[in-house]
């Protein structure tokens, strides 16, 4: 995967110079700059044309290779347990931290009123327990599959793994092998796509600058300052903690590795995309078994999204400072609950993300001012899907480890090694 070594020693600062250049002509340009905006989209399309595919085959190969494995509960329950629990503990922090450098108080609207919009207002409902159980089962997989609906896609694709593997070893071997070859080939086009990535970043924020103007950029930059600021504590505290805690494997050495996909995630704002480069480096360098890494990886790249739920929760923090609104405990739990579900359900694809929506009306904060932070979504995109990331690794390494711990694992290796 991704053997060009050059490439990805070199992609992160290809990336920044990207951004740097593309906020420059933006600047410069104004509107005009519009003009390189089918540079990003033509980018994002064909990293959305992967995404699918992807994830499809990557869940069924893992599903398949767990399946007959008496570790497979446990390690379907941890997962979705780590997932829940750090990303509780993310918005948590991203509260904490809104409140103590209270990125809203002393915003300076002058210029910027015409940003304000009351439109995404609709866009804010969360359905119902039930709602969300029956929403993620399909009844048509071929509509699920055209429609990219990832939990449908998901949950059928666990389940077909999971039928794959019950099946005889002579009749089941030639699909699995098969489902891994399709996997090599889409993680040969990824690589390809890569080759264009600071292109589609510099016309993204080209586009994006251009569009929105600095007055725009300036009116969220303490927010974005602290948002950054939570995301290092979480990427390179929190994480490397429950590395060393719950796994042997060395801290430094997990962020060590950790960069390559990180850069990657950077420049495709998208944990799909990502998906084989993490992959690899989980497999590869720190030891993660291929049937925890392509159940664990699809499954986080899907669900986990801590980036997001700091992302809700410091947004929330401050428009209700922007807007002078004092959030009691109630409004609080609103938006713990609202931003790690809506976390949960926000899919590993670029994009604004309107679930942000969900928490504000959550907590009775007004919307009218979201559109002013499009103009840096890409960027607030790129970071928080590098440590989402980050996130989805660290947890393939602790189940790994939990998993090989397991009696009944150890005598499935011996069956096997015999």
């Amino acid at each position: 995967m991704l053997k060009e070594k050059g490439l990805l020693g070199n992609i992160g600062v290809q990336v920044v110079i990207a951004m740097c250049v593309g906020t420059l002509v933006g600047a410069m340009m104004g509107h005009s700059a519009s003009m390189f905006a089918p540079l990003g989209s033509i980018f994002i399309h064909l990293i959305k044309m992967l995404v699918i595919p992807l994830v499809a085959v990557a869940i069924i190969s893992g599903a398949a290779g767990l399946g007959s494995s008496h570790s497979a509960g446990k390690v379907g329950f941890a997962t979705l347990g780590f997932f829940g629990f750090t990303s509780a503990v993310a918005v948590a922090l991203a509260l904490f931290m809104g409140e103590v450098f209270q990125p809203g108080m002393g915003v300076d609207l002058t210029g910027v009123e015409g940003l304000f919009s009351n439109v995404y207002a609709d866009k804010g409902d969360l359905p119902s327990f039930w709602a969300t159980v029956l929403g993620m089962i399909p009844t048509n997989v071929f509509q699920s599959l055209n429609e990219a609906n990832i939990l449908q896609i998901l949950v059928f694709c666990l389940f077909f793994g999971i039928a794959l593997s019950k099946l005889e070893k002579d009749r089941r071997d030639p699909l699995i092998n098969g489902v891994n070859a399709i996997v090599d080939a889409m993680v040969w086009m990824i690589n390809v796509v890569m080759k264009i990535a600071p292109l589609g970043v510099f016309g993204l924020m080209a586009d994006a600058v251009g569009t929105f103007g600095f007055s725009a950029l300036m009116v969220v930059f303490k927010l974005f300052l602290v948002y950054v600021g939570a995301i290092l504590i979480y990427g390179f505290v929190f994480y490397p903690l429950m590395i060393k805690v719950f796994s042997k494997t060395s801290p430094v050495k997990f962020l060590s590795v950790m960069k390559k996909p990180q850069a990657v995630a950077l420049s495709t704002a998208s944990s799909m995309a990502t998906l084989p480069v993490t992959m690899e480096a989980c497999e590869e360098e720190l030891g993660v078994k291929n049937s925890t890494a392509s159940f664990v990886l699809p499954l986080g790249a899907t669900i986990n999204m801590s980036g997001n739920a700091i992302y809700y929760g410091l947004v929330a923090i401050f428009f209700a400072q922007m807007f002078n609104i004092d959030l009691g405990m109630s409004a609080y739990l609103a938006i713990i609950v609202t931003s790690t579900l809506g976390a949960v359900g926000q899919a590993g694809v670029p994009g604004p993300s309107f679930l942000v929506v969900a928490v504000l009306l959550s907590a009775g904060i007004p919307i009218e001012g979201l559109p002013l932070l499009f103009a840096l979504d890409r960027i607030f995109d790129m970071i928080r899907t590098a440590l989402n990331i980050t996130g989805d690794a660290a947890c393939a390494v602790i189940i790994n480890d939990m998993v090989s711990k397991d009696p009944s694992h150890a005598a499935e290796e011996k069956v096997q090694n015999a």
